[in-house]
């Protein structure tokens, strides 16, 4: 799932600087293409601390 959260990241952040460069940075695509970047940059943070805490629980596990 991370992979597949890096990809659309590359690719959202790609278009939104193409985007930028092309329509300006204040441009209603380029601050949408903004939006959805800081989303997906949510998510795979969301997802990043979530398979942290599941490796402590099972670090936890392995030393009782």
């Amino acid at each position: 799932m991370t992979n597949s959260i890096l990809k659309k990241l590359e690719y959202t952040r790609e278009k939104m600087i193409r985007s930028g460069i092309e329509n300006g940075f204040s441009n209603v695509e380029t601050i949408r293409l903004s939006k959805k970047l800081d989303h997906l940059l949510n998510i795979y943070q969301l997802q990043n601390v979530n398979e942290m805490n599941d490796y402590q629980v099972s670090m936890d596990n392995f030393k009782h």
